[in-house]
């Protein structure tokens, strides 16, 4: 893992408990709306929002779509900083 990475991970993870109401800890690269049961289609767009916000990054309609899992949410903010 590049340097930076696993701090942008730790960023991502801190926001998606605190939107979703679930310990950062207990989240990792395979958590989904599939196993965080507060995680549902409003959420979804509230953590949106928060990483939008807290993080300066602005997300394509596709990226907001295939963002299933905490891994494909790093992976897109990781696009999306690269395209700001």
């Amino acid at each position: 893992m590049a340097t930076g990475e696993g701090e942008l991970e730790a960023s991502v993870f801190a926001i998606m408990g605190r939107v979703l109401g679930v310990p950062p800890e207990s989240i990792n690269e395979d958590s989904s709306p599939d196993t965080i049961a507060s995680w549902d289609s409003l959420a979804h767009m509230n953590l949106v929002l928060a990483l939008e916000e807290e993080l300066a990054v602005q997300f394509t309609e596709e990226q907001i779509v295939d963002m299933l899992n905490a891994k494909l949410i790093v992976l897109a903010v990781t696009e999306a900083r690269g395209k700001s």
